[in-house]
């Protein structure tokens, strides 16, 4: 089974890869990007039976710095 933690920073908190993402953009002509955010996916395989909630513990624990960044997780 397949287990996907989407990770991304909080609302507030400043990301220089994505301002510098933006800056190069703008740079290669693309000034309609008005701000990037990054973030990262981790995918995990997990044992039939594995819950979210489990899933949930591992990103608050290692995956995610809950004080700056948010975690979605996907079981699929």
């Amino acid at each position: 089974m397949k287990a996907r933690v989407t990770v991304s920073l909080k609302p507030g908190v400043l990301d220089p890869q994505g301002r510098a993402i933006r800056h190069a953009l703008d740079g290669l002509g693309f000034p309609e990007v008005s701000d990037v955010r990054v973030g990262k996916i981790i995918e995990l395989d997990v044992v039939e039976g594995t819950t979210e909630e489990q899933v949930a513990e591992m990103a608050r624990k290692l995956l995610a710095n809950t004080v700056i960044e948010n975690f979605r997780v996907e079981l699929a």
